[in-house]
């Protein structure tokens, strides 16, 4: 299960990153309840503050994606992480001194979502260069693992600094940590990275990622069922808490608890994913997004509030092993010098459809059932798995149909 933690450079980065992200989650937490506290109450600001800081990816990434490829990608992260830190810590400083404003958490989250929305990919593309092919797979489900162990500690701290001390001094916390990261990527061997060859500065490079993955069918539906269950399946903070709330009836709590569950659930996956020995395949891939979907439309029919949050864990695993599979694939299955613009165009697709989706599902909810953002989520990640299924199946049978034609003939 821990075979990447053998490598050393590895090893360094998780540690690192299991500081920083708790530190990124009490983040979250904190700037959300700052932001509904300076806006009284508004929650439309909460939504302002999450579209400034998510909404960079939809314009940002593919570009990130050519800067992971053409420039070391250590020295890019030193640069995202020491910027993300800064962020941070100017957060800790209006709120200590008591002259933060609205507008400046406004600037500061559209700043921080830029810096992230070029280090994402950046940070994906950069776990095979510490580890190499074969213990690819184990490394992505690693950072998977820390990220949703985080994801669990994270806001239960936030919460309790939050009621001890206030908001400033979680961004402060925040702030210390990124140091975690930064002295991980200062202490690793370059001599034992395993870099790509730096692609030259030239014209339409990021056409050029787009070609790329359109000339190859396995890499365009991978890309293009993770858009769709991304934008639609993934869309947990709308879709539970209007199951929790308008749906059952329930507080903030229970919200929570929802929330918490498909955090361990996709722990879980997380380690399954690791004890895996066997790399993803495009099966693996599609029938995960499938049974997903089936999973999350049965979580969305559950008539009682405890059966559905029992749902949530395999929902939870599934979505793991669905997006992990994609992770392991479309890394695995590129040239190295397409490799950083092939993750620009994955996180294109795994995030920036959130801004079309929400928005949709929440009108939807509106209009028929608080079930519905999760029921309809759950049918379109499935049908969109079991589209590509049957193109698969027929390009695979026009292949040996044209293979038969030629073979008749001579």
């Amino acid at each position: 299960m821990f075979a990447s933690l053998k490598t050393r450079n590895y090893r360094y980065w998780a540690s690192g990153q299991v500081v920083s992200l708790v530190g990124t989650w009490m983040q979250r937490v904190a700037q959300d309840w700052l932001v509904l506290d300076l806006a009284h109450a508004d929650a439309a600001a909460v939504g302002i503050v999450m579209a400034l800081q998510f909404g960079p990816t939809l314009v940002l990434s593919p570009w990130a994606g050519v800067l992971a490829d053409r420039y070391p990608k250590r020295r890019l992260l030193l640069l995202t992480q020491g910027l993300s830190g800064m962020c941070a810590l100017l957060l800790a400083v209006l709120v200590l001194s008591g002259v933060v404003a609205l507008w400046q958490v406004f600037v500061v989250a559209f700043v921080f979502g830029c810096v992230s929305a070029v280090d994402a990919p950046v940070r994906q593309a950069f776990s095979i260069e510490m580890v190499g092919p074969t213990l690819l797979p184990n490394a992505i489900a690693l950072n998977s693992m820390v990220f949703n162990a985080a994801r669990i500690v994270g806001p239960a701290i936030a919460g309790v600094l939050i009621a001890a001390v206030g908001t400033g001094w979680v961004f402060a916390i925040n702030a210390v940590s990124t140091l975690a990261v930064l002295s991980a990527l200062l202490a690793m061997t370059l001599s034992e990275l395993h870099p790509s060859p730096p692609v030259e500065r030239g014209k339409g490079q990021v056409r050029a990622g787009f070609a790329y993955v359109r000339a190859h069918p396995e890499l365009l539906v991978v890309i293009v069922v993770v858009f769709f269950v991304s934008t639609f399946g993934i869309n947990f903070p709308l879709a539970l808490s209007a199951l929790a709330r308008n749906g059952f009836g329930l507080g903030a709590e229970a919200y929570g608890l929802m929330s918490t569950v498909l955090a361990i659930g996709t722990l879980g996956g997380a380690a399954l994913a690791a004890k895996r020995s066997r790399k993803s395949s495009m099966r693996m891939f599609l029938v995960s997004g499938t049974v997903f979907g089936v999973a999350e439309m049965l979580a969305g029919f559950a008539p009682w509030f405890w059966l559905a949050t029992l749902l949530l864990i395999p929902v939870g695993l599934l979505q793991l092993t669905f997006s992990t599979s994609a992770m392991s694939m479309l890394q695995l299955g590129v040239d190295k010098q397409f490799r950083g613009r092939v993750m620009g165009i994955y996180m294109l697709a795994f995030l920036g459809g959130t801004p079309i989706g929400a928005p949709l599902l929440g009108v939807l909810s509106d209009a028929t059932t608080p079930a519905a953002p999760m029921i309809a989520g759950g049918v379109i990640s499935a049908l969109s798995c079991v589209a590509c299924v049957a193109l698969l199946r027929r390009r695979t049978a026009d292949s040996l149909s044209r293979a038969e034609s030629i073979r008749s003939t001579e």
